[in-house]
């Protein structure tokens, strides 16, 4: 993984496995719908991803981490919402054109990479997330997930007597947590309350004495509708800082223009010594204009403030070269990834270590699927024996 990634998500990911039950995977099944025709790296590529994780300060103590393929309830689940999920959904995705105009030089003519938001919709429900870190960029993905649950629960999410059966299920929460319950409900099918139903979800949360099926009633029951199968989840709306590439452009792997996260420090100085800088500066004498410049862009980022000052005004001024700019750069990125690399070596060292976290993981995962698709099976008619 490059820096990039670790601004815009890992940093952020360290600080939520505290506060959350969270789940974090590798998405080697989605590596395939851009990259089918080449599968050769993809399992030293999940090892090398999981050593970048781990390296950024995830802990397998904290967190759960797995790999997409070991929990095949994700392809199922894909598979059944599929049934239900109209093509022209998938294919107004706003990123699905601009994905298939920046990598033309690639097949994406394929059911795989079109469905793929659904594949992301499922590695998402399957666990009944509450909600999904994300920049402001994604949120149209997230408000896709939350089309197609509630597209689901609104098919099968209907079954006879539903009502008399979520009745039956208040009483059972007990008199004070009921007596809670319909209260809340009532706040908010007569006042449109999101206070009032943001509590009595999270009552039914709390209630251990509810089965699965009792509490996707009761979450249904709660807005008016039928049982609630696939709990929509929410936005948990990140910072995610754009950490410009080595050309100006966002930094992206598909863009060949990344610093990666346990990159030597040699390679470091080649890839900045070699960065393009502000055209206008054609001589050393010549002033610059720091905004237009690459090199600056990720001075924001990774330098002080006093370095930054002192990179801008020598651009203006013409009283540094580019050359003196870059120099301080190097050293702030060296020193950034430089406990990456103290905190991987042991896992470089030792693959089998970074396989038994995986294989741990993907258990603990899997058994969360499974009850999940329990419900899933059930509702869709295809749970015999």
């Amino acid at each position: 993984m490059h820096i990039g990634h670790y601004y815009g998500a890992l940093q952020n990911w360290v600080k939520l496995q505290h506060e959350y039950e969270c789940f974090f995977f590798v998405a080697d099944w989605h590596a395939l719908t851009t990259h089918y025709e080449d599968v050769t790296q993809i399992e030293q590529h999940t090892l090398d991803m999981v050593v970048d994780w781990l390296a950024a300060g995830i802990s397998p103590d904290a967190a759960t981490i797995f790999v997409q393929s070991r929990v095949p309830e994700h392809a199922e689940l894909h598979l059944l919402m599929s049934m239900i999920t109209p093509v022209s959904w998938l294919e107004r995705v706003p990123s699905y054109k601009e994905q298939q105009r920046r990598l033309n030089d690639r097949d994406l003519s394929t059911y795989g990479f079109l469905g793929y938001p659904l594949l992301q919709a499922a590695d998402v429900l399957i666990y009944r997330a509450s909600r999904v870190p994300v920049g402001a960029d994604q949120t149209a993905h997230i408000e896709f997930m939350r089309e197609v649950a509630r597209r689901f629960n609104h098919i099968y999410g209907r079954e006879p007597d539903f009502e008399e059966h979520a009745r039956t299920a208040i009483v059972k929460m007990g008199k004070k947590a009921a007596r809670l319950y319909r209260d809340a409900r009532r706040r908010y099918l007569e006042r449109g309350d999101r206070e009032a139903l943001e509590s009595a979800r999270a009552l039914l949360a709390e209630q251990r004495n509810l089965s699965t099926g009792d509490r996707e009633r009761l979450f249904g029951y709660l807005e008016g509708g039928g049982r609630t199968i696939l709990p929509e989840t929410r936005v948990l709306l990140t910072e995610t800082p754009t950490i410009p590439g080595l050309d100006g452009e966002k930094m992206s792997k598909s863009y060949g223009n990344t610093i990666l996260m346990r990159e030597d420090p040699e390679v470091v100085e080649q890839k900045i010594r070699t960065m393009p800088t502000d055209p206008a500066r054609v001589r050393r004498s010549d002033p610059g204009d720091p905004e237009k410049c690459p090199v600056f862009a990720l001075h924001k980022t990774l330098s002080d403030e006093a370095v930054r000052e002192w990179a801008a005004r020598g651009c203006r001024s013409a009283g540094i070269g580019c050359i003196d700019c870059k120099g301080p750069l190097i050293d702030a990125i060296n020193a950034e990834i430089a406990p990456f690399h103290e905190r991987a070596r042991q896992f470089e060292d030792n693959e089998e270590l970074v396989r038994s976290i995986l294989e741990e993981g993907s258990e603990t995962a899997r058994n969360v699927a499974k009850e999940t698709m329990e419900a899933v099976r059930a509702a869709v008619g295809v749970n015999c024996a």
